[in-house]
């Protein structure tokens, strides 16, 4: 009976030891709790870190990868971007506007917050172009633009006066009662006006004939085909303008294979006509002028717009032009390029 009395006693103490031990995790449970009710605050300071950290996420899509003009311009809209802290997602155009429709239908599917791009057709690419904007995706063009209110701003060549330019050129060097002619690609905005430019100046002159005008639709072969049976019509051609410098490659093989005199001006400034112009004893011979743009202001420029816009809501200008200018081997040589 004593032994009973005992073990009911042992047990009553464990028992009060067991409450005294859960009695002593509330205090601790308590402390948590004003932690806990801190959380909200960290969270609320947090809050407007991440607002105003958020990355900007842009696309941008290059005429194509296959011309070095769009290389120099991408290469500008990458290192500003890094510089501005925007996730720059970049697709080539492949001078399609169906392959640049599907992009932008891409990246307004992945809810970007801009696109940029550098239209290869306006009239083909335009109803994208429109739904991104619908969608409330602000829409920028560079170089060849879309004459829309869908379009923030565009940064690009004054490419009309770049044409004018370029028959100022064609008229310096062709000589009185001679040709000239001009390969382009109405296709692309940009291309057209310099079309524009040129035959604003060519036309309104009597003192050459311009019997030819083709299209290279922005292939070399193309053009080089064109030189070639213009070359057979008429072997005495002065001065061919090249309204982009891909155009001015394929005139200089098809004018080189048919031993004839014919001069090229080109359009654009790439590193190959600047190459071409320098070497005097060989391609300089026929390459002789260059109408310039600035690939790597025009990456820079649209880049910082877009980057404007979306951290300000406004740009500078609906419309940026970047001057043109000419390159000669005199240029060069004072410039040491």
């Amino acid at each position: 009976m004593k032994r009973k009395s005992i073990s009911i006693v042992l047990a009553a103490v464990l028992v009060l030891m067991a409450l005294a031990g859960c009695g002593s995790s509330t205090p601790a449970t308590s402390q948590a709790a004003p932690a806990s009710s801190t959380a909200p605050s960290a969270a609320s300071s947090a809050a407007p870190e991440s607002a105003a950290d958020k990355k900007i996420t842009v696309g941008f899509i290059v005429g194509s990868r296959e011309h070095v003009f769009y290389n120099l311009i991408e290469a500008a809209i990458v290192e500003e971007s890094k510089k501005l802290g925007i996730e720059a997602i970049v697709y080539d155009g492949e001078l399609d506007a169906n392959v640049q429709s599907n992009h932008i239908d891409n990246l307004v599917a992945m809810k970007v917050d801009a696109i940029a791009l550098a239209t290869v057709d306006a009239a083909g690419v335009g109803p994208a172009i429109d739904a991104a904007s619908a969608s409330g995706i602000p829409c920028f063009t560079f170089d060849s633009g879309y004459d829309s209110d869908s379009i923030i701003c565009h940064a690009g060549t004054d490419n009309v006066e770049g044409g004018r330019l370029g028959a100022q050129e064609a008229l310096r060097l062709a000589p009185k009662g001679s040709s000239v002619a001009m390969i382009g690609n109405p296709a692309s905005a940009s291309v057209l006006d310099r079309q524009k430019g040129f035959e604003e100046v060519i036309k309104a002159q009597t003192d050459v004939e311009y019997p030819f005008f083709g299209n290279y639709e922005g292939d070399a072969n193309v053009a080089m085909s064109l030189t070639q049976d213009w070359l057979v019509s008429k072997p005495d051609l002065a001065v061919i303008f090249c309204a982009g410098d891909p155009a001015a490659t394929g005139a200089l093989s098809a004018i080189k294979a048919a031993g004839a005199k014919t001069l090229v001006v080109g359009f654009d400034g790439n590193p190959e006509a600047i190459a071409a112009i320098k070497d005097k004893e060989g391609d300089g011979q026929w390459w002789v002028s260059e109408i310039s743009q600035n690939p790597a202001l025009i990456g820079t420029t649209i880049t910082q717009q877009v980057h404007k816009y979306l951290t300000s809501g406004s740009v500078d200008a609906k419309l940026i032009p970047i001057d043109p200018y000419i390159i000669t081997a005199e240029y060069i040589e004072k410039n040491g390029l």
